[in-house]
């Protein structure tokens, strides 16, 4: 072995390994607030799919959080069907992700923690930087996590429903809870 990489070694033995993650589809919460002049419409997402990789060390993140456009639900029949055709276009732009690339902040082995989650947010075929302000519990490797965060949906270019009568706002508000655990070999 050369010198030279024996005096990599110990840089080496001691380098920063990403932890992963997997988020539990069926235990997430995506919803979302769209205030109006009459009243607010809340409404929910289905998450497809989701894992998380960081490095505790150095804040490098990685993987993607994936929810269906399509599943999209406000509890009215025309207003979503509204949402789906003219607003996400969810045939044409079936996904919506957020791709991290860094933690900002500690995430405790065990108890609370607030950190930012920054990455990339696409949506209606457009990406966009996103930092994410995330509540994250730690209780025995099982990781809970909650977020809010706005999207500017007519500033990313996604058209706004208001009418001549009904005026509503060019933002709409989303919440997101998701449990992860640590990935083990066989997942």
């Amino acid at each position: 072995m050369k010198l030279t990489h024996l005096l990599l070694l110990p840089a080496l033995l001691v380098a920063s390994v990403e932890t992963p993650f997997e988020i539990s589809p069926s235990q997430a919460q995506v919803s979302f607030t769209l205030g109006d002049v009459l009243h607010t419409v809340h409404g929910t997402f289905a998450l497809k799919h989701g894992n998380l990789r960081f490095d505790p060390e150095t804040g490098k993140a990685g993987g993607e959080i994936v929810v269906d456009a399509a599943s999209g639900q406000s509890g009215s029949a025309g207003r979503d069907k509204r949402m789906h055709a003219n607003i996400l276009e969810s045939a044409r732009y079936p996904e919506i992700a957020f791709h991290p690339d860094r933690v900002e902040g500690k995430v405790a082995a065990d108890g609370p923690s607030d950190v930012k989650l920054h990455g990339i947010f696409s949506i209606h075929g457009g990406e966009h930087e996103l930092t994410v302000p995330t509540h994250v519990d730690a209780v025995g490797g099982h990781y809970t996590a909650t977020a809010h965060f706005v999207v500017p949906y007519v500033q990313w270019g996604m058209k706004n429903p208001s009418t001549f009568v009904l005026r509503v706002s060019d933002k709409v508000d989303i919440d997101v809870h998701l449990v992860a655990q640590a990935a083990t070999a066989s997942q």
